[in-house]
């Protein structure tokens, strides 16, 4: 019998987020930030199309045993029914703090990821050619996504060489000290963000900062990264280059100049992709075979 295991989530709050699920209408105003070649050129405000809500508390169940074929970690709401964490935990916690998931904890290896086509999108091991995944190397910071945030496959970016979105939610590279756990989630705030090019879809990389973690107030912005983490934007940028280096593929390519945005952009990111998830949920943007359960 496949093994299942409840975990509570201590620390898991993900309270005053936004939940664009039923019923759509305005909610509260955020900054519409306009860039030419990763610099800001003008601002003005507009309206998500997500309802305020709260969501105080998550728990995690796992199902089968890790590092197999049918290895789950499903996420449920305090009432034990089932949810999906990237349609149902609020992205958005106010004063730009954001909930942020965890799918591969830093220092391992196995490629972890969202189910994005089963219901509930529960985290898995991804597979290739009938094996699970596991990158060359482990990867050196916490990593996983942003809930309700799509990178549309249909949208060409014009400022990333025209590049289609990848069908994924964002990234986040989480540079805090501790390791997470698969599943957690994590409240932080956006630092900068890299435009990856992989086999020709944009893959944003959102570079932040858990706000447990000791340095997390002396880093606001792409410049402190580089001050009170030397090097590791310049790390995190060619670790993800060369990781499909092993297998025989390609490095992948950097579009903004191959260099990281500040956080004024990676904040443009995220609402430009949420509000993408948001048509994606509505059923404005065909599924396909995404799950919007």
């Amino acid at each position: 019998m496949a093994a299942t295991r409840v975990i509570a989530s201590a620390g898991n709050a993900v309270s005053g987020g936004f939940l664009c699920r039923g019923q759509f209408r305005a909610a509260p105003q955020s900054l519409n930030l306009t860039f030419r070649n990763g610099r800001l050129l003008t601002q003005k405000r507009r309206l998500f199309t997500c309802n305020a809500i709260q969501n105080p508390q998550v728990q995690i169940k796992e199902e089968g045993q890790p590092e197999s074929f049918d290895y789950r970690v499903f996420f449920l709401d305090n009432s034990g029914k089932k949810i999906s964490p990237w349609h149902d935990i609020p992205l958005h916690l106010g004063d730009g703090v954001f909930n942020f998931i965890v799918e591969i904890p830093k220092e391992s290896s196995a490629k972890m990821e969202v189910a994005t086509d089963e219901v509930y999108t529960p985290i898995k091991q991804d597979t290739k050619k009938g094996k699970l995944r596991y990158y060359p190397y482990n990867i050196n910071w916490n990593y996983g996504l942003l809930p309700q945030t799509w990178e549309d496959p249909s949208l060409a970016n014009a400022e990333v060489e025209g590049a289609f979105g990848d069908n994924d939610p964002v990234d986040v590279v989480e540079i805090g000290d501790s390791q997470g756990k698969i599943g957690q989630v994590m409240k932080v705030k956006p630092l900068a963000a890299l435009a990856m090019i992989d086999e020709g879809e944009l893959d944003w990389k959102i570079v932040a900062i858990s706000l447990d973690d000791p340095r997390a107030s002396l880093v606001n912005d792409v410049d402190d990264v580089e001050k009170h983490f030397p090097g590791t934007l310049t790390a995190i940028r060619n670790w993800f280059r060369d990781y499909k280096i092993p297998d025989g593929k390609p490095a992948n390519r950097f579009g903004l100049d191959n260099k990281p945005a500040n956080k004024d952009y990676a904040l443009k990111v995220i609402t430009e992709t949420n509000e993408s998830w948001a048509k994606l949920v509505k059923r404005s943007i065909p599924s396909g075979e995404l799950s919007l359960v």
